[in-house]
């Protein structure tokens, strides 16, 4: 099931490592868990990266925590640690490199209140210099390279993401990703993809452009108006984990195939099956909602999927063999279709 990667001339470089296509998969807080990020990957996407985890609760060994940083069978493993002091960013580094992590990026980009509320994520852009003395102790403390992920500013009134961008630099960050809003923003309006390019004008590492980038179009638009070395695919991806790959594919001037609906059919048992086991059954079947509610509306884009009542049972049964049962005729109207045509 799934893509090759091509693995030979890197399409950019973060450090020393290569990296194969000029699409990643977003870390996203409860989505990009262990199995979405195998599955991505496979399909291939150029990296994939964890949910963002508390640089403290890493370090003090918290179960969630940990389950958020495992990287088995992803390569290159990328960790995403978020927080506001060095002492726990430093050690949360080296906990991850010597758990296998290959990148270490730091989340100066969530906009989320109980997040900014600690003055961690983009709150951290309404003080450089603490934002500033994170990047160094991380550095410090590990060896792989360090990567950031930030915000355009904290509002329209501090756009100053050329400025860390800089800083970041100047320290030894190796690339830096910026979703294209304010924190203030959160989610409304429309990235400004131009804003991105001053910074990719600022510094000569590679900057990875997010936000808004939801089909191969947009990824094209998006490089054209940012300058970036790459784009970064978030929620567009959820229920189509090969979407990342499709758009690297296409950046590359490859041609983009679409799954087949066995392979979808199998990427959506997998993920499931992989949920139940990373979390338990109970928990696992909790996380694994939003995605089976994902998987069944991007099979009716496709010219297939449950219909209303089994898509209710998909996200609300607490039987596996029920889900798995729905899974497995979820893509048959399209294949049905495709082979008639």
């Amino acid at each position: 099931m799934g893509f090759d990667q091509n693995l030979g001339v890197a399409a950019f470089r973060v450090g020393g490592l290569g990296v194969s296509t000029r699409s990643v998969l977003a870390p996203l807080s409860g989505v990009t868990d262990l199995a979405f990020r195998r599955i991505a990957q496979r399909f291939g996407a150029g990296l994939v990266v964890s949910e963002m985890v508390a640089s403290d609760e890493y370090v003090r060994g918290r179960a969630e925590a940990r389950l958020r940083a495992e990287g088995e069978g992803i390569s290159p493993h990328v960790v995403q640690l978020a927080g506001c002091d060095p002492y726990w960013m430093a050690e949360a580094a080296r906990l991850a490199e010597a758990s296998g992590a290959a990148i270490i990026d730091i989340n100066m980009g969530c906009p989320a209140k109980k997040v900014t509320g600690g003055y961690a994520g983009s709150a951290l852009m309404r003080d450089l210099d603490v934002a500033t003395a994170l990047m160094r102790a991380a550095i410090a403390a590990c060896g792989v390279p360090v990567t950031v992920k930030m915000r355009l500013g904290w509002d329209e009134a501090s756009l100053n993401a050329p400025e860390l961008a800089r800083r970041a630099e100047a320290l030894g960050v190796k690339a830096v990703t910026v979703h294209g809003r304010t924190r203030q923003q959160f989610y409304k309006g429309g990235a400004d993809w131009a804003r991105i390019a001053e910074v990719a004008q600022a510094v000569a590492i590679p900057v990875i452009a997010n936000g808004d980038v939801t089909s191969i179009g947009d990824a094209f638009a998006c490089l054209e108006a940012s300058r970036a070395a790459a784009v970064m695919i978030g929620r567009a991806a959820v229920g189509k984990p090969w979407l990342v790959g499709q758009i690297g594919s296409a950046l590359a001037g490859r041609a983009v195939r679409e799954p087949s609906a066995v392979e979808k059919t199998e990427a959506a048992i997998e993920h499931y099956q992989g949920l139940l086991s990373l979390f338990g059954r109970e928990i696992g079947i909790r996380h694994a909602r939003k995605h089976l509610a994902a998987y069944a509306d991007a099979a009716r884009e496709a010219g297939a999927g449950a219909t209303g009542a089994e898509r209710l049972a998909l996200v609300t049964t607490t039987e596996p063999r029920v889900a798995l049962a729905i899974l497995e005729r979820l893509y048959e109207a399209a294949h049905e279709l495709r082979a008639a045509a």
